[in-house]
């Protein structure tokens, strides 16, 4: 009984320190940077060290906030990259939450795996992304169209003439692929502003960004061979 007291007592005393410890990291960082915003601070089991989810970023810090490390923490037993795992966990996107009916959707084959492509218009790698797409099958890829109005202003109304098109998928293809530049006026109903704050929630922050069907969200240009294999792994139940 009295060494089940003990326990007890020195697992009080642990969440004390631990708690401790996170309100004096909060406390040392947003002294230092008001404007920063901390997600969460949660103790690792290496090193001793606090991750700091700050501005959708991550980095540790030591036990009483007077250093911090940016940087990956590496296991050297594994040479797993322990910082990326945790940045891609972090990053995932639940599938069902996407709103694919505000996409540009194009299927391929029987369409069984599935893909969405964050895309800017004016974007030179989401204009190399596309011929890579084009040998792709039996996938379903959903288009978000996602200016990014900082550096391709005029991606904005291209997008929202895309949009207003008969056919959509025809259209973008043709800008993407050709250089067609589409035809309608861009005045219809369209959902180019809801996905800019959707992307912006998401902390989309380039193009093109992909998500795939697991949640794994991949920035960038990918070749069709890498895409092809990554499909496949997400597609897996």
């Amino acid at each position: 009984m009295r060494l089940s007291h003990l326990f007890l007592s020195a697992l009080m005393l642990v969440g004390v320190a631990a708690h401790a410890g996170e309100a004096e990291i909060r406390k040392a960082i947003t002294g230092k940077f008001p404007a920063a915003q901390i997600t969460s601070v949660t103790k690792t089991p290496y090193g001793g060290l606090y991750e700091v989810l700050i501005d959708g970023e991550v980095i540790y810090s030591s036990a009483d906030g007077k250093y911090l490390v940016m940087g990956n923490i590496i296991e050297l037993s594994t040479r797993r990259n322990l910082t990326a795992a945790r940045m891609e966990k972090l990053n995932a996107v639940k599938w069902n939450t996407l709103p694919l009916d505000k996409a540009i959707k194009e299927v391929r084959g029987d369409g069984s795996r599935k893909l969405v492509v964050f895309s800017d218009a004016d974007c030179p790698f989401c204009k190399k992304l596309e011929p890579e797409i084009e040998k792709l099958s039996n996938v379903t890829v959903y288009t978000f169209l996602y200016p990014i109005e900082g550096l391709h202003p005029q991606a904005i109304p291209t997008s929202k003439q895309i949009w207003c098109e008969k056919d959509r998928l025809k259209a973008w293809k043709a800008y993407m692929l050709r250089g067609e530049r589409p035809k309608a006026s861009g005045e219809c109903a369209n959902p180019v502003d809801e996905i800019i704050a959707l992307g912006n929630k998401l902390r989309v922050s380039g193009t093109p960004t992909l998500i795939f069907e697991n949640g794994q969200r991949v920035p960038g240009y990918v070749p069709a061979d890498k895409l092809d294999q990554l499909l496949t792994v997400a597609s897996r139940k």
